[in-house]
């Protein structure tokens, strides 16, 4: 066998790089994912290490050539970071600008101040689902967290019932709608459409979040009665600011990336001729780099200077905003690596074949992967990437919809169960001062809803469009 070029096996079309049978196969790849579960939970590795070391670890017990698996690892890795890693610099950056301005505080507030009662966990998921669209998880939770905590404890609501909400509409975002990390690794290992998929993730994404947040919280309030812990609750960005942003123009930046990457799509749909103007036009301001791009210059005057950030404290912002990515880019990039590998060995022929042969609808299919991967790393983000590089082969003969449905059904597979080897799990209970029991009960089982109706929706929606 000749040696593959870069460029070859960044067409994910190549011949495998190894001619192992599918007993072979599947032993590799149940022992590369091991190996990487292993090193995450055991040895408390960095994901980014333990996917590098998983990926030769796959190509190794495969039978291929060292030097070929090292060359599929780094170009999956390229490719990837060049497909997503700006988008992620990106949206770091309006995160970081919107948290700094006052612009998320001053969400919060205008909607809480119309609301009270019975429509407050209602209120809860819209601040979160809107708040969550640019912002990591994690990063989401750190900024809401002060605002569940302040309402459960001054409208003596059950903290359950306000902090579930919440926490199911950031959930959801991460986990469905692009541009967060795994939505975007998902849809660039199978060529799906960016727009279609952002349309169909926030039409799976309104159920489930209405099921996950307002209507479960009822029942995990019963569940676990627990007061606001006054030790968390942490000083608001804009507690420390003289003015800052509208609320109009504040939501209006956030949306813009949304409005266009949508318009894109229903130009694409309507339209339908790449050599019209129109769609030229929205095919550039629809790509997800211009949207996210535009907004993030537009929060420069949107967000920035009513908040009165000088030309250095933006630059501070946008400084800080990028630092913390760092290691999400390398977990994103490895895990692109991981699914090169998996491609070039044969594993993603195998899949198809399997999946034939056993007559398991692809969606279906992908959702389990995701699910396996999920509960046995933690990760949701090494959940998305891993199953995105198994399942691609079968987006080849899938119309443009299905392609998006199948990165949802990724996405959903991989929010199952929460538990102890997740980062989330950790930062859940300690926010909420839960035992480990009630966070299982709570928030354990909330993403647990999350990632079933998630995927029973994408299954309908299979059966219709």
């Amino acid at each position: 066998m000749t040696r593959l070029s870069v460029e070859m096996l960044a067409a994910d079309t190549v011949e495998p790089i190894t001619s192992a049978g599918h007993a072979q196969l599947g032993i590799a790849v149940l022992a590369g994912i091991a190996v990487i579960v292993l090193l995450i939970t055991k040895f408390k590795l960095h994901a980014f290490l333990a996917l590098t070391v998983g990926s030769l670890a796959l190509g190794a017990f495969a039978g291929a050539p060292l030097d070929k698996a090292i060359v599929s690892f780094t170009t999956g890795l390229g490719s990837t970071v060049a497909g997503v890693g700006v988008l992620i610099a990106l949206g770091a950056i309006l995160g970081k600008l919107l948290a700094d301005s006052g612009g998320a505080d001053q969400i919060v507030d205008t909607i809480l101040a119309r609301a009270g009662g019975r429509s407050m966990p209602w209120a809860m998921v819209l601040i979160a689902s809107v708040i969550g669209l640019p912002l990591f998880f994690e990063v989401g939770v750190v900024l809401l967290i002060p605002v569940v905590l302040m309402v459960a404890k001054r409208g003596n609501y059950s903290l359950m019932r306000i902090g579930i909400p919440a926490l199911a509409g950031l959930s959801v975002m991460h986990g469905l709608v692009p541009p967060h990390p795994g939505p975007l690794v998902a849809i660039d290992a199978v060529h799906a459409n960016l727009g279609v998929t952002l349309a169909l993730g926030v039409l799976v994404a309104i159920p489930t979040v209405i099921i996950a947040g307002p209507l479960f919280s009822k029942v995990a309030a019963r569940w676990v009665d627990v007061p606001a812990p006054d030790r968390m609750i942490p000083q608001r960005a804009s507690d420390e600011l003289e003015r800052r942003p509208g609320f109009g123009a504040t939501l209006a930046t956030i949306l813009l990336p949304v409005v266009l990457m949508l318009s894109k799509a229903l130009v694409d749909i309507v339209v339908d001729d790449p050599e019209q103007t129109v769609q030229r036009v929205f095919d550039v301001i629809g790509s997800p780099l211009i949207a996210l791009l535009a907004a993030v210059l537009l929060g420069f005057f949107t967000l920035g200077r009513p908040a009165g950030f000088t030309k250095e404290r933006l630059q501070q912002t946008v400084e800080k905003g990028l630092a913390p990515i760092a290691g999400i880019l390398l977990i994103v990039g490895a895990g692109g690596g991981f699914k090169q590998t998996l491609i070039d060995s044969g594993v993603g022929q195998m899949v198809l074949e399997i999946s034939e042969d056993w007559s398991i609808p692809a969606l279906l299919l992908a959702w389990l992967i995701a699910v396996a991967i999920r509960l046995a790393t933690g990760s949701a983000t090494v959940a998305t990437v891993s199953a995105a590089g198994l399942v691609a082969p079968l987006a080849a003969d899938m119309s443009t919809t299905h392609a998006a449905l199948l990165v949802l059904a990724i996405g959903a597979g991989s929010l199952f169960f929460s538990h102890v080897n997740d980062a989330g799990f950790w930062l859940v209970k300690e926010y909420f001062g839960l035992k480990v029991g009630q966070t299982i009960k709570t928030w354990s089982l909330m993403e647990t809803i999350i990632s079933v109706v998630a995927g029973g929706v994408v299954l309908l929606l299979s059966l219709v469009i």
